[in-house]
């Protein structure tokens, strides 16, 4: 399967997927997934940031995301397959990583 190859709703594939990420809540529609960051501060906060934007621009996907002081929100869906791909399981795998490295 195509990274951005749509998931279909409720599909295997997806409950799987979702299974590796557990703390990422899926939206309505299963159309993305989401999931609130906390952090002690806002530069452990940026630093989390900094770390995801390269490796997004490295796997040409980029999260929606918000950020206030030591809170980041983050919301992934492919915008070419209008859902959810494989893509967004991968990067919520590395933010989840990079955010423990962080001091998530």
């Amino acid at each position: 399967m195509s990274s951005l190859a749509r998931l279909a709703a409720n599909s295997p594939r997806l409950r799987q997927l979702h299974k590796q990420v557990p703390q990422w809540h899926l939206t309505d529609g299963h159309l993305s997934i989401k999931k609130k960051f906390q952090f002690k501060d806002f530069n452990e906060a940026w630093g989390f940031m900094s770390r995801v934007a390269l490796q997004a621009e490295k796997m040409n996907h980029h999260p929606n995301w918000y950020n206030v002081y030591s809170t980041v929100e983050v919301e992934l869906s492919t915008h070419d397959a209008t859902g959810l791909t494989e893509k967004d399981f991968e990067l919520a795998r590395f933010m989840d990583e990079t955010a423990k490295i962080t001091g998530n």
